[in-house]
């Protein structure tokens, strides 16, 4: 050994996996590529949706919940036309025997409408109560 250590690791050939820790290599080489992850994929999109200021699209559905057993489906529909806008349907749930589940789909006419009442009445109290 005539050499020191620094002239032996320079001389060596490099290995271009050497301290790659890449799992998966089995399955890409019978699967093929597979691509990105879908969970990169939502990290991948998710500045992009925010730096553009992206919103939900125009809804015209809402379902609500937390209804007390005594409203009926005029009260839903009087709340929201006058508040909102213009439905087109109030559709209140009801179990087996006719009790109320305490939850309503409300179907809006014009797109965006939902969107406008989630904001307004999200997390709250209709009746103040």
């Amino acid at each position: 050994m005539d050499k020191s250590l620094d002239d032996i690791i320079a001389s060596k050939p490099r290995n271009p996996r050497r301290g790659s820790t890449r799992r998966g290599t089995a399955r890409a080489q019978v699967l093929g590529n597979t691509g990105a992850t879908p969970a990169q994929r939502a990290r991948a999109a998710a500045p992009v949706a925010a730096k553009t200021g992206a919103q939900a699209a125009p809804a015209d559905k809402i379902i609500v919940s937390g209804l007390p057993p005594d409203v009926n489906e005029p009260q839903v529909r009087e709340l929201f036309t006058s508040t909102v806008g213009a439905l087109r349907n109030v559709t209140l749930h009801y179990d087996a025997n006719g009790r109320s589940k305490g939850t309503a789909a409300v179907h809006f006419q014009k797109q965006g409408d939902a969107n406008k009442a989630y904001q307004q009445y999200n997390n709250r109290l209709i009746d103040g109560s």
